[in-house]
């Protein structure tokens, strides 16, 4: 009875969450129009999540963060949506393969990797606030690191097609991407993440229940 109980309230705690991301994803807050590409924010909730709930709850937070990914670069497309949508894939079922592992592959790994980490760092007795700025950091780099990485291995020639550049200048604007979009985005959800997780562990001690779906 007690572990229905906890299985239960998991769930509800998960979708809550996954409606918090699915509120992100559909304004400006969440998905900011860039130029080339949309910055995102929506990588928070995630990794949030994902400390709370552990990691199988920020695999599906990822996942429902990528169909929104997937959807808005459907529906509103970039010069480089070609990487995120399956629909707009010009590399036929390759090229769709590819898109779900960027729009979606990508944005699972953040919840797993931030949740692990966050159990490691409790394994280990790092300072929570060190552990928490740490998992947000990490965690929104490796949605910058994954999804540019892939990016560059995958479509280097569309990517280079796409800005209109020789293809041995993809690695360097990659980069820059990284650098220009991936770093503040860290910074922001290290403060975020840290200031937004204490806060709920305090007042709702008893929501962490990452042990119990790790």
């Amino acid at each position: 009875m007690v572990k229905k109980s906890k299985d239960t309230r998991w769930l509800v705690s998960v979708a809550l969450m996954a409606a918090i991301v699915i509120l992100l994803a559909n304004t400006p807050l969440g998905m900011i129009q860039l130029p080339i590409i949309k910055a995102t924010t929506v990588h928070i909730p995630v990794i949030i999540g994902s400390i709370l709930l552990g990691p199988a709850a920020g695999a599906i937070l990822g996942g429902v963060f990528g169909i929104c990914s997937l959807i808005s670069n459907t529906t509103a497309p970039t010069l480089l949506s070609f990487a995120f949508s399956p629909f707009l894939s010009t590399t036929g079922l390759v090229g769709v393969v590819k898109a779900l592992w960027i729009s979606v592959g990508c944005r699972i790994m953040i919840g797993v990797i931030s949740g692990w980490l966050w159990i490691l760092f409790k394994k280990i007795k790092l300072n929570v606030y060190a552990a928490l700025a740490a998992t947000g950091f990490l965690g929104s780099m490796v949605n910058t690191v994954f999804v540019m990485g892939s990016i560059y291995f995958l479509f280097a020639e569309q990517y280079a097609a796409a800005k209109e550049v020789a293809l041995t200048a993809v690695f360097g604007l990659i980069m820059g991407t990284v650098t220009a979009s991936g770093i503040p985005e860290a910074i922001a959800a290290c403060i975020l993440v840290t200031v937004i997780t204490k806060a709920l562990l305090k007042v709702l001690p008893n929501l962490n229940m990452a042990s119990a779906k790790s």
